[in-house]
Parts: structure tokens; C-alpha cells; sequence
């Protein structure tokens, strides 16, 4: 038995308002350029505890929401702040 599918029509104007909807989403920018910080300090313990998990892991940019330069800068942050006993390394 074979099953057939009726094609869709291609409708432009729906096409036109996806595309105004994707360009009008809100650009988020990262919590660090916002408050325009040129150092994230490895002694600034609560700005650090929200880029890790319960487990001690560093959060992704995605769901950090840094930039690339601010996420290296707490990557490197969070490790100093291990090093130093500020930080544990794991949960």
C-alpha cells in the first residue's frame, strides 16, 4: 500500500514574516560587556559561583550567556580561584 503526501504550496508572505521575526529577536548581550569589565577577578566569588554547576563544572557560553574574550577571562579566573582554595574543584 503506498501512502502519498500532497506537497505544500510555498507561500511567500509567511516566508517574509518568519524572516522579520528572526531579525527582530532581541540581541542579549554578555552580563561582563554589559557592566563594561576589562578583568573578572578570582576573588569575586558570586560572579563566579553563577558560571558553575552544583557539580563544579564551568557553564557553556550558550547558557552563560558570556562572549568568547569574557568566557576565557572566567575560565581562567575560575582555575586561579581553585588553585588558590577559593573555588572547590568539584560539587
Amino acid at each position: 500500500m503506498a501512502f502519498f503526501f500532497k506537497k505544500k504550496k510555498f507561500d511567500k508572505a509567511k516566508a517574509a514574516e518568519r524572516k522579520k521575526r528572526a531579525k527582530l529577536r532581541e540581541v542579549t548581550k554578555c552580563r561582563f560587556c554589559r557592566e563594561k569589565a576589562d578583568e573578572i577577578d578570582y576573588k569575586d566569588l558570586v560572579s563566579l559561583q553563577r558560571l558553575v554547576t552544583g557539580q563544579g563544572k564551568h557553564l557553556s557560553r550558550k547558557r552563560s550567556g558570556n562572549c568568547a574574550r569574557h568566557q576565557r577571562l572566567s575560565m581562567a579566573a575560575l582555575k586561579h580561584a581553585r588553585y588558590m582554595a577559593l573555588m572547590p574543584f568539584c560539587g
